[in-house]
């Protein structure tokens, strides 16, 4: 398990996520292709977020290459690479859900839009 303190400065080094960035990761709580996970970011935003094949392996890569994703193996394919969160990435995403609660809170106090969710 990662120590508090390299926690925290990893948030502070990764976050704000971009959209896509966020979509990808959380996206990654269970072991995906990265077409699987092209698919699952169009179901879960309906299709409002789409990702081309640029912006998702430059992407896998840079969040491989910040410890917030793992390659894992897929039994019986060579071809396909499969990706999920570490614990690390989902303590990010966790932070960023919590900060994006925030900020939609404070939007709908200062929009006077308190009844609505």
């Amino acid at each position: 398990m990662v120590e508090e303190a390299k926690i925290a400065e990893i948030i502070k080094k990764t976050t704000p996520l971009t959209e896509a960035t966020f979509y990808i990761l959380v996206a990654l709580k269970e072991p995906l292709h990265g077409y699987g996970v092209m698919q699952k970011i169009g179901e879960i935003s309906h299709n409002r977020v789409q990702l081309g094949p640029g912006t998702l392996y430059g992407a896998l890569s840079n969040l491989q290459s910040l410890g917030l994703i793992e390659s894992v193996s897929e039994v019986g394919s060579e071809r396909r690479k499969l990706y999920c969160m570490t614990e690390t990435g989902r303590r990010v995403a966790e932070h960023e859900v919590t900060r994006f609660e925030e900020l939609a809170r404070h939007g709908r106090i200062l929009l006077g839009l308190r009844g609505i969710k």
